[in-house]
């Protein structure tokens, strides 16, 4: 239960995954890009700006919500477009898990242009036996092996070679390790001119989808040299572009309705009944702007940087800069909630242009529950809100701060550095832009999220909270 006057509303600081040096030198290679759990939440992948994608296990032997390294494999490599001049990155956008069918894992990564459909899987690895077999041994087992009921004389035996007096033994194979193995099943390249942001597996596990900035593309999973264009809004000359897809995501249940936001902060939910192209659009969520606010930033700020379906599809969770907005499906006018974040970054809106973090891509998430809500912010701090009511619960993923808890903890007594994970008192004047929270995901049933923050991965839990 959340004890009453706790910040931390019951959630702890559980693990990291990470550098562990005093000083840390970070590559641009090792920034994680993107976090995701999978359908049971015993396994979380994380891609980083290096190509590589890591995959966690769930640790069972540990109490409470612990992970453990399970594989790591390189997903992507840098290209380059000769016909553009362009060059591809290798970093991973997204990630997302296939529902599992068998003994092996499947998940889609994709990085500007190419997505890859990996199956990863446990390996026998096999050598040859020190003690090889007899050829006695490999009569009898020839004899005792019989499935047709064949008579023992008729069945074939294992004679000496010829002139070495010596009977022919045989190597057998004895288990010597079991590996994690990755192996790319499917590529889907080619398909996308502009930068990919998004895919989203539908909920019938057979197609996805794929956004880039100004087309949608539909996919069978078993299919990688064909893909189906359903939403394009490009328009025939370019200079009249006024707004480009931000993110994109299937209805959780229904497998013919997808959501996409854009630029202009508006929300398009499509239906793929209704067309083979879903540019007329089923509904359309979005809020008119005040026009009193209006500035220079404001085209900027409204631009939708995340949208997510509630775990049940009722409602939708959109992201701008300033702000979070929750939408009920069946009300188009305006928000059912709107959370400040960034409200007291209104007023250093000039210098957040000049640094370019003005269009830092916040994501967000819904809990399990469909109650909890989660985004990210600077200085590490991550919010975790209440759909129902107005509780802000602010937690800060970043080892320094998990440091000066440590000694402020050993002065106070043993232990109770570890009594809470809140935040400290929001500073406007000290804020660190480098530090921020963009990417992360929640347990699909219990409240423990994973953060990434730089180069770490941070797991945060509460289960016991209500």
């Amino acid at each position: 239960m959340e004890k009453e006057g706790d910040p931390s509303g019951g959630w702890r600081f559980a693990q990291c995954f990470g550098d562990k040096g005093e000083v840390e030198e970070i590559t641009e290679a090792d920034i994680i890009s993107t976090v995701e759990f999978d359908h049971t939440g015993d396994y979380l992948a994380t891609g980083d700006k290096g190509g590589r994608v890591v995959l966690f296990e769930r640790n069972e032997s540990k109490k409470g919500c612990e992970y453990k390294f399970h594989t790591e494999f390189q997903s992507h490599e840098p290209e380059f477009d000769y016909l553009k001049s362009l060059e591809i990155e290798e970093k991973i956008n997204k990630i997302k898990w296939c529902r599992r069918q068998n003994a092996a894992h499947f998940l889609l990564s994709t990085n500007d242009k190419t997505i890859k459909l990996w199956k990863v899987f446990e390996k026998s690895l096999k050598v040859v036996s020190e003690n090889n077999l007899s050829s006695d041994t490999f009569r009898n087992a020839s004899h005792a092996y019989n499935p047709e009921n064949v008579h023992p004389s008729l069945l074939p035996t294992l004679s000496p070679i010829a002139g070495s007096g010596q009977n022919l033994r045989l190597p057998s194979l004895t288990h010597h390790d079991t590996i994690v193995a990755a192996v790319p099943r499917k590529i889907y390249a080619n398909a996308h001119a502009y930068h990919i942001n998004s895919i989203s597996v539908n909920s019938d596990g057979e197609t996805y989808i794929s956004a880039d900035d100004l087309r949608i593309n539909l996919w069978n999973l078993n299919i990688s040299d064909q893909s189906f264009n359903i939403v394009d809004i490009k328009p025939v000359n370019m200079e009249e572009l006024t707004e480009v897809i931000t993110a994109a995501e299937f209805h959780p249940i229904n497998c013919n309705n997808f959501v996409y936001s854009s630029s202009k902060g508006t929300i398009k939910l499509a239906d793929m009944r209704d067309s083979a192209l879903c540019d007329q659009h089923a509904k359309h969520f979005e809020e008119d702007e005040d026009p009193a606010s209006k500035s220079f930033f404001s085209e900027i700020i409204s631009s939708i940087s995340d949208v997510k379906f509630s775990r049940d599809g009722r409602y939708i969770l959109s992201r701008d800069y300033l702000t979070l907005k929750i939408w009920d499906i069946n009300m188009e006018s305006k928000p059912v909630k709107t959370i400040p974040i960034h409200e007291h970054l209104r007023g250093k809106l000039c210098d957040l242009y000049e640094n370019d973090c003005i269009f830092d891509k916040f994501e967000s998430l819904w809990g399990h529950d469909n109650k909890k809500i989660l985004t990210g912010s600077y200085n590490n701090y991550f919010h975790i809100f209440d759909k129902d009511d107005e509780s802000d619960i602010v937690l800060q993923a970043d080892k320094s701060a998990f440091k000066a808890k440590k000694l402020a903890g050993h002065k106070k007594g043993k232990g109770q550095h570890n009594n809470s994970a809140a935040a400290a008192p929001i500073n406007t004047d000290n804020i660190d832009f480098n530090k921020k929270i963009l990417h992360a995901s929640y347990h699909p049933r219990e409240n423990t999220v994973a953060i990434a923050a730089t180069n770490n991965l941070f797991i945060f839990s509460a289960n016991n909270a209500t």
